[in-house]
């Protein structure tokens, strides 16, 4: 399994999910015309992660996923919302996976919609403004 790497558009955020690192990054902005397009790769690209979690033996090494978006629609929200709730599904077996919600400083809006995510999935993400 390789690595996801999609660069940033005007429209679409950056995806760097990787593996060597074991930090998986969406940032910029997300507002893509066809989002299901956009996201169906990334969506595809867990589906083999967790398989090959799965077909690993189990390790306790921490996974960082974070979130530094500026902007998302709606229809963003919800791919946003799928990835979150894969992760809480790796979370409850066993995995160590932490979330990072970056927002900008006196976005009051994304660091609420963050606490909604986080509250979502009963998950403590940790919020970091920049």
């Amino acid at each position: 399994m390789e690595s996801l790497i999609i660069d940033a558009t005007e429209d679409s955020p950056q995806i760097n999910f990787d593996l060597q690192s074991n930090q998986f990054t969406i940032s910029g902005k997300s507002r893509p015309e066809n989002t299901g397009k956009f996201f169906a790769p990334v969506l595809s690209w867990f589906d083999n992660f967790e398989k090959m979690l799965a077909a690993q033996q189990h390790n306790n090494q921490k996974m960082v996923f974070v979130f530094k978006l500026d902007y998302f629609n709606s229809i963003s929200a919800k791919y946003i919302a799928d990835i979150i709730m894969i992760l809480k599904e790796l979370a409850m077996k066993g995995y160590n996976i932490e979330i990072k919600w970056h927002y900008p400083k006196f976005d009051d809006d994304m660091l609420e919609v963050g606490r909604e995510f986080s509250d979502m999935v009963e998950m403590n993400f940790d919020f970091i403004a920049y």
